[in-house]
């Protein structure tokens, strides 16, 4: 067994070039005493309005807040459907369940990991109320079909971006193709994934391409009284305070966090650049690799993750042998949400994702990623291929 010499990801480099500033962004908190909703949210919350094109940002606990915040202020809850992949983390089910709601799952594009909007339609229902798109390992799904889907059905749209903070829907994917309206594909075309449907939902997890220093997330809108309604209740319902007019949720964002966030605000299409550039490097490394089929390099992807497909049963025995080697590598995600024990038994097959989950593998990705290790991690990929 050897240690660990390449891990899947590495936030140093990137804590090293702001090191300085987010000294002296921590510390103004620190000196403030206002660690609870203090100015740096309220202002960070402007800036990255200004930043996604949206005209109210409310920032909340975590990611998996942001969703469940934002189902309720769209009004969804008990009786309703809300039709969504069954390839993605679990938050993303959990969030419409937790509302009350029932998650129905449509199986995805084998290429882009996200769902096909084919299988959004089989999938409604006089129940149906809402669609809600994962922008897996951060590709935009197919936002051209399911605006004209949603549109066409009278459907909500919530976006989960926990993975594409900063990517541009382009419509360039396999999924985007000329099945898709070309009305509504120009009128969405470079907009920021998030601000294409009725609410999005980020997540600043750490790991994130815009990652804070513990958990924390956003909720974006256009719909002034979806705004209204999501600000209160991220603080238990209330307008104003001891006036409590909904249940809500003990959900805000820490000032510290908003203080770090707002450093790495402006670098993010630097760094999400550079995520690109790895994940071209990659894809031309593993070019000629039988049975590696590498992602689509899609207009406005931000590659949250590099996640490669491993054909022929082989992707447990690569996993482990890079591991031996002191390769990181991860799988997202072995099991789909609607075959989790949670919802075992309850929903037919889903067999493209079915299928993935037994294939993919994600590799080392960050931007700072040199060349080198790149072509390490891939030879050692294909000596692993060869032997198993």
């Amino acid at each position: 067994m050897s240690q660990n010499n390449i891990p899947v990801l590495d936030l140093k480099p990137q804590y090293d070039s702001l090191k300085a500033e987010i000294q002296v962004a921590i510390s103004r908190v620190l000196e403030s005493g206002q660690f609870i909703m203090g100015p740096d949210v309220k202002l960070f919350e402007q800036e990255v309005a200004e930043y996604l094109g949206t005209r109210h940002a409310i920032a909340v606990n975590s990611g998996t807040d942001a969703l469940v915040i934002g189902l309720k202020a769209l009004g969804i809850g008990e009786g309703d459907e809300v039709i969504t992949t069954p390839f993605s983390f679990f938050a993303t089910a959990e969030s419409i369940s937790n509302v009350g709601a029932t998650p129905i799952f449509a199986d995805v594009n084998p290429n882009s990991f996200n769902i096909d909007p084919e299988a959004i339609l089989a999938k409604i229902t006089p129940k149906t109320k809402a669609i809600m798109p994962v922008h897996l390992y951060g590709n935009p799904a197919a936002m051209t079909a399911i605006v004209d889907i949603a549109q066409g059905h009278n459907l909500k749209i919530i976006e989960d971006c926990a993975q594409s903070f900063g990517a541009r829907y382009y419509g360039t994917c396999s999924a985007c193709n000329d099945k898709c309206p070309d009305t509504t594909r120009t009128a969405i075309t470079g907009k920021q994934t998030g601000t294409i449907g009725n609410v999005g939902a980020y997540s600043f997890f750490p790991s994130k391409n815009l990652g804070a220093y513990g958990d924390g997330g956003l909720i974006v809108t256009d719909d002034d009284q979806v705004a209204e309604t999501a600000r209160m209740l991220r603080v238990h319902g209330a307008k104003k305070k001891y006036h409590n007019e909904v249940l809500g949720y003990n959900s805000r964002l820490d000032t510290l966090q908003a203080a770090i966030l707002r450093v790495k605000l402006p670098h993010i299409d630097q760094w999400n650049e550079g995520r690109r550039l790895v994940a071209k490097t990659y894809n031309q490394l593993l070019a000629d690799v039988t049975g590696v089929v590498t992602p689509e390099l899609a207009d406005g992807h931000v590659f949250h993750q590099y996640t490669i497909r491993i054909l022929d049963g082989k992707r447990d025995r690569v996993h482990k042998y890079l591991a031996d080697k002191g390769i990181g590598t991860m799988i997202y995600y072995p099991i789909p949400q609607d075959r989790l024990p949670v919802y075992a038994g309850k929903y037919p097959a889903n067999p493209i994702s079915d299928e993935l989950g037994t294939q993919v593998l994600s590799l080392p990705i960050w931007p700072e990623l040199a060349d080198e290790k790149i072509t390490e991690i891939t030879k050692a990929l294909r000596t692993a291929i060869a032997e198993s």
